[in-house]
């Protein structure tokens, strides 16, 4: 069973809050060796693909399941 990798989530967490981009909002993520899933809602198609992009350059990133949701309300 994989384990919760700790520094790669702390790596992760980072990237999105200095992110201008994407912080202030509330996503959500899971890390687990290499894999990174994104949870939460954003307000364009814009920031869902800025948190692809920011959190594919963190160092330990193999494969992001990128399920942020769209909202405009």
């Amino acid at each position: 069973m994989p384990l919760f990798d700790a520094t790669l989530a702390e790596r992760v967490g980072s990237a999105i809050e200095t992110n201008p981009y994407l912080s202030g909002r509330k996503l959500r993520f899971e890390a687990q060796e290499g894999r990174v899933t994104l949870n939460g809602v954003v307000a364009s198609y814009f920031q869902k693909q800025m948190a692809q992009e920011v959190i594919k350059r963190v160092e330990g990133v193999k494969q992001i399941e990128n399920e942020l949701e769209v909202s405009w309300c």
